[in-house]
């Protein structure tokens, strides 16, 4: 299979991506330019893959009755830009230029409020098992992409920003993989030098 190509456009959208527009989005600081890409992992129900729950919770429509778990979620408004499903398809919901509600309560190299300046991408899986071969080739197309359009300086974890309160993507991410992938990509000679993740 071919491996993904994407091109953000200059309204934020991913060229390439399916667009699903959520409203829980807002403008970003202006002084707030997008320095940091967050990687998380999502399922829902847990460890349960495919269906639209996901989708349906960033856009306000997720069926609470639909699974007993689904009752805690009631209260929450969340986004996140991007989402990568188990067979590397890639959903966008919010510009990348606008403030996604992915990171909650966070910080980042002493900065607070990592929704203002980062890019958030949710993979599709959990703490408890690996991630498919797709999503790493999918994130790492769609990270080249994102670099060369935003001055990212950093990529991490949601557990790197908000540790003791957020475990994803967890100990099944293999940060090395990504790294590889994108050393091959040819990112180092599009920015001069890669930026800086979670390994050496």
């Amino acid at each position: 299979m071919a491996a993904a190509v994407f091109n953000i456009n200059a309204g934020g959208w991913c060229e390439g991506a399916r667009w699903a527009p959520s409203p829980n989005c807002d403008a970003r600081p202006p002084e707030a330019a997008v320095s940091l890409l967050l990687v998380h992992n999502i399922s829902l129900p847990p460890d349960e893959f495919g269906g639209p729950y996901i989708a349906d919770l960033f856009a306000n429509r997720l069926d609470y009755e639909a699974h007993p778990y689904f009752d805690q979620l009631r209260s929450l408004r969340v986004s996140a830009h991007f989402l990568i499903g188990r067979d590397g398809a890639v959903t966008q919901f919010v510009s990348a230029d606008d403030r996604a509600w992915h990171a909650g309560v966070s910080v980042y190299a002493g900065r607070e409020r990592c929704n203002d300046f980062s890019i958030g991408i949710e993979v599709e899986g959990s703490d408890f098992r690996p991630f498919d071969e797709a999503q790493y080739s999918a994130l790492a197309a769609l990270t080249e992409a994102l670099l060369k359009h935003y001055p990212i300086t950093d990529l991490a974890g949601h557990e790197h920003v908000a540790p003791g309160r957020k475990t994803d993507p967890g100990p099944y991410f293999d940060w090395v993989r990504y790294r590889e992938s994108l050393c091959r990509s040819g990112l180092r000679q599009v920015n001069g030098a890669l930026p800086r993740m979670p390994i050496a």
